[in-house]
């Protein structure tokens, strides 16, 4: 199964990095949808699209937006966009407010709960929150064979109250804002930096960590020391726009 990340900034875009989103084309599934899901019109193979959002800041769901272009002749029967029933009023009356956005894209909305859903190519989900300003929820995948989780926007540490949703992922995706240093910042924020997020990795023992919701303000190819967390976690990846990862 193949991950695709479609933006792995948080905040704002910049040279390098869209805002957050990732694809499993494959199965037409979407975790997010900033500025990145652009790129998710090259990569459409499903007649159904299905796009579970973490939280409605928009960094995570202002490319709903843009799915008018996305979805343009594209053999696409139904989008389903999925998110707590307060978010779906609040995206309807603001970023679809016909002032701002006139022409609301072909998507039909989803109850988002905390808990268990199935989800295409007979796998499961399992939805649960994290602590953030305004909330979040987090997610983790599993199919016969494959598993997965995602965590965005949310502070991180060896006993995190999630940490038992993400025991033994082949892969965990997990943001990472800020580099060590930062970590006051971080909570203030409701995001994490390097160690914190490697200790959660090696406290949960997933296979292996991808740090994405880098922060826009670093547009280096390298915005963290990795040598400096190996006795930790060892088996990290920072990946960029359009990378892929096999899991």
């Amino acid at each position: 199964m193949k991950l695709h990340f479609l933006g792995t900034t948080g905040y704002h875009p910049n040279r390098r990095r869209d805002t957050s989103c990732l694809m499993i084309p494959e199965l037409g599934i979407l975790l997010d949808a900033g500025t990145g899901i652009f790129r998710a019109r090259e990569l459409i193979a499903t007649p159904e699209l299905h796009i579970f959002l973490s939280h409605i800041h928009l960094d995570h769901c202002v490319g709903l937006t843009y799915l008018l272009d996305v979805l343009r002749d594209k053999p696409v029967k139904a989008t389903y966009v999925y998110c707590a029933p307060e978010q779906e009023l609040i995206l309807k009356e603001s970023l679809f407010h016909p002032k701002i956005f006139p022409v609301l894209p072909p998507i039909k909305f989803k109850t988002l709960r905390h808990g268990n859903l199935a989800i295409p190519g007979s796998g499961k989900m399992r939805t649960f929150p994290l602590p953030h300003p305004g909330g979040c929820t987090g997610f983790r995948l599993e199919w016969p064979g494959h598993s997965m989780a995602y965590v965005t926007d949310t502070t991180a540490s060896a006993n995190a109250p999630y940490l038992k949703h993400l025991k033994d992922v082949d892969l965990l995706v997990h943001e990472c804002y800020f580099p060590d240093g930062f970590e006051e910042r971080a909570q203030i924020t409701g995001h994490t930096s390097l160690t914190a997020v490697a200790q959660l990795a090696a406290a949960a023992q997933v296979k292996r960590l991808y740090l994405t919701h880098i922060n826009p303000m670093d547009e280096g190819k390298k915005p963290f020391d990795l040598k400096s967390v190996a006795k930790i976690f060892a088996n990290i990846t920072v990946p960029e726009d359009d990378d892929t990862a096999e899991f």
